[in-house]
C-alpha cells in the first residue's frame, strides 16, 4: 500500500496554477524579490502596517515566497502552517485584508508583471481569504 503525501498549506486550496505563471513572475528569484518589496510595503502601509510592526520581515519574505512560488508551479515547497494556524492569533478584519491585496498589486506593478497574471496569481490566493479574515 502506497502511503499519499499529505498536501502542503499552499497546495490545501487546490487551484491549479496557469499555464506559464511562474516564468512570468520570474521564477524563484522573481518571486522573491517581489516578496521583499512586498513586506516592506505591508509594513511601511498605514492601514494594515501595524499587524506585521513585530514581524520578521525576512522571514515572512522567505514563507511568501515558497508559498507563491509552490502556487505558480515552480519546484518550492511551502513548509509553514496553514493559513487558519498562521492567522488565529491576529484580528485581521476584511478591510485589512483587502489593504494587503492591494499593496501586492502595488508589489506587482512596480515589478512590471502583467496584469492578467497579476488575477492569475490572485486566484490562487483568494480562496485563502475564509482563514486569513479573523474578524467578522
Amino acid at each position: 500500500m502506497q502511503a499519499t503525501a499529505k498536501p502542503s498549506a499552499a497546495s490545501a486550496y487546490s487551484v491549479a496554477p496557469a499555464a506559464g505563471l511562474y516564468q512570468a513572475f520570474g521564477e524563484e528569484a522573481g518571486i522573491r524579490s517581489l516578496m521583499d518589496d512586498f513586506v516592506i510595503r505591508l509594513k511601511a502601509d498605514p492601514r494594515i502596517g501595524e499587524q506585521f510592526k513585530e514581524t520578521n520581515l525576512t522571514n515572512l519574505a522567505k514563507s511568501l515566497s515558497d508559498q507563491l512560488c509552490q502556487l505558480s508551479g515552480g519546484p518550492c515547497v511551502y513548509k509553514g502552517p496553514d493559513m487558519k494556524t498562521a492567522h488565529a492569533d491576529r484580528d485581521t478584519t476584511r478591510a485589512q485584508f483587502n489593504a494587503l491585496v492591494e499593496v501586492l498589486q502595488q508589489s506587482m506593478d512596480a515589478r512590471g508583471i502583467p496584469f492578467t497574471r497579476q488575477n492569475q496569481m490572485l486566484a490562487l490566493l483568494a480562496p485563502m481569504h475564509r482563514d486569513v479574515i479573523t474578524v467578522r
